[in-house]
């Protein structure tokens, strides 16, 4: 009986809240594996100098939404007005919203032509290009891909990498593993390939069956790899463009509408 049938989801954090709600609102009941948990580091030498030095750097460069809050927090001790002229920079739309809202500040975020928000396409902004004698701060987690940081430094640009916070990732609640290796989910939503690749212990065949929608055409490849059958890519990696996909991926007929929405509309 697919009714019944939750979407699986596994992002960390708040962000979860606003993921579930918009595959809710599409008319999916929704599970979060919370396969993975953030922590915001304590202050370190490397840190108060950034912090203090901030207004040397001509461009910022934000990861994920949470790096967003960790920046925003030990900035509101330091710089209770932020300094003119840092151009900022955000690898995807849920990140830039955390930051205009935080800081008030405008962000530049992945051309619209890339079509997904990586830090592939945001490296296609013209401003990235050419970056000789610039100083760049990029505020991330701790460990995580190097494409930015190396990237940015061929361009020519003095780059400072700040690790904010800590991922930890953590098994799913016994029932969800369960449910994971008998397939017995509607969809499962993936927009990290850390956490792709942590869920791979638990997923079996009959797991590699069910729909997956990812985030991007490089989390797309890392699932051909490891098996799964037919990933399907969002347009992005906000909560209406993962729960449009989770829609467009799964029969309408299965969906749990609630019939006072229907009678409404």
């Amino acid at each position: 009986m697919v009714a019944g049938l939750p979407v699986l989801i596994c992002r960390p954090g708040e962000r979860a809240v606003a993921l579930a709600a918009a595959i809710e609102a599409a008319g999916f009941p929704v599970a979060n594996l919370d396969a993975m948990a953030l922590k915001a580091l304590p202050e370190s030498p490397a840190m108060r100098r950034a912090w203090l030095d901030f207004d040397l750097f001509h461009k910022v460069v934000v990861i994920s939404p949470f790096a967003a809050e960790c920046l925003h927090h030990a900035l509101d001790r330091y710089w209770p007005q932020l300094p003119l002229g840092t151009a900022w920079y955000a690898v995807g739309a849920a990140t830039a919203e955390a930051l205009h809202e935080r800081l008030g500040i405008r962000v530049r975020v992945p051309p619209g032509a890339a079509g997904e928000d990586t830090s592939e396409a945001l490296l296609q902004l013209a401003s990235l290009r050419s970056l000789e004698g610039q100083r760049v701060l990029l505020v991330a987690g701790e460990g995580g891909r190097t494409l930015l940081a190396d990237t940015l430094a061929s361009r020519g640009a003095r780059v400072t990498r700040l690790a904010l916070y800590r991922r930890r990732l953590q098994p799913p609640p016994p029932a969800l593993q369960d449910c994971l290796a008998r397939g017995e989910f509607r969809a499962l939503v993936v927009s990290s390939g850390e956490i792709l690749e942590h869920l791979a212990r638990w997923c079996t065949r009959a797991t590699l069956n069910q729909p997956l929608i990812v985030s991007s055409r490089r989390l797309a490849t890392l699932a051909d790899n490891l098996g799964f059958r037919t990933p399907v890519v969002a347009p992005g990696a906000t909560p209406a463009a993962l729960a449009c996909a989770v829609a467009a991926a799964c029969d309408p007929q299965d969906a749990d509408v609630d019939q006072d929405d229907l009678e409404k509309g």
